[in-house]
């Protein structure tokens, strides 16, 4: 069973960065609850095998490869990976969702697909007191059911590792820009360490806000109290309240921000999300998560900064 959509379908999916709402697709874990992903994140839906080739010393969660368009990818078991049982995909049908996160391909074990919504980012709420790591955001389905969104970042972080280090090259770049001031706006505490330790591997100073709302608010009262503008803002693109798209929008109609340096900073690695975000006025778009990459970026847009020149940066740009 494949995503598959008609050319208006997929132009109204790509509208939908314009209007601050996101398309989920729903699904059940072992537990029977409700979950939600951007479609956007979505290459394909699959039945599972019952059984996977096992990888040695791999997480419990990692259930092992499977063969996708000739290419072996890891097979998670959401469930496990968030402490639950396993869906028992050995002795009933269950399901692969094909996910690119990160410029990585991952098959995530489901119990069962259900249906696509869109909600807007203001209908999509943090859940602010409650601490559970793997927990980014709530929605609520058409008959009132709730819908958790995950913090997939968090879960791959745990079940397969990341790297925040950069190289010696890259880190002596930074040691010239340490003086600038950077943003960091991300809904995930996985995704905001990863990037807070990019930049001290640079040494470079940077503040966060864990949602685009928040950092709207707060950097408007900046503004007021005369406080100077930051050299960089580094923003996620889904987060609840408000997309980075929006965010993004927003900072350019103030005349503090107007011309101030925006990287979009997001797991959501398709190229159309490059074309998204220069129409919402971001200087650079950066595919999670790539430390050095990232910092690549970063030190491409604050040496433009040195030099006053004001385009959207070419992969690769120096």
């Amino acid at each position: 069973m494949a995503i598959t959509t008609s050319l208006d379908e997929a132009l109204k999916r790509t509208s939908l960065s314009r209007t601050n709402q996101m398309e989920m697709l729903t699904f059940r874990l072992s537990d029977g609850q409700l979950y939600g992903i951007n479609v956007f994140k979505i290459i394909e839906i699959l039945e599972s095998p019952n059984r996977f080739d096992r990888m040695p010393h791999a997480n419990q969660a990692v259930k092992g490869a499977v063969d996708f368009r000739g290419k072996p990818i890891v097979a998670i078991d959401l469930s496990e990976a968030l402490g639950m049982e396993p869906v028992p995909f050995d002795r009933q049908l269950a399901y692969l969702i094909i996910c690119e996160y990160s410029q990585q391909l991952n098959a995530f074990i489901v119990a069962s697909p259900e249906t696509l919504i869109t909600r807007g980012w203001d209908e999509i709420h943090k859940p602010d007191g409650i601490q559970a790591r793997s927990l980014v955001a709530i929605a609520y389905s058409d008959t009132g059911e709730t819908i958790l969104l995950l913090d997939i970042e968090g879960i791959l972080a745990d079940v397969v590792g990341y790297t925040s280090e950069v190289t010696d090259e890259l880190a002596s770049r930074g040691a010239a820009l340490k003086n600038f001031q950077i943003l960091l706006v991300d809904d995930s505490r996985t995704a905001l360490a990863m990037m807070q330790q990019t930049l001290n591997h640079l040494g470079m100073t940077h503040s966060s806000q864990s949602s685009a709302v928040q950092a709207l608010a707060w950097l408007e009262e900046r503004d007021k109290q005369g406080e100077p503008a930051f050299n960089l803002i580094i923003s996620d693109i889904e987060m609840p309240g408000m997309d980075g798209f929006t965010f993004t929008r927003n900072l350019r109609t103030m005349p503090a921000y107007e011309k101030t340096k925006i990287i979009l900073h997001s797991s959501m690695s398709n190229p159309t999300n490059r074309l998204k975000a220069e129409e919402a006025g971001a200087d650079d778009f950066v595919a999670k998560f790539a430390p050095n990459e990232l910092a690549e970026h970063i030190l491409n847009v604050l040496e433009l900064e040195l030099s006053d020149d004001d385009f959207f940066i070419t992969p690769g740009e120096t």
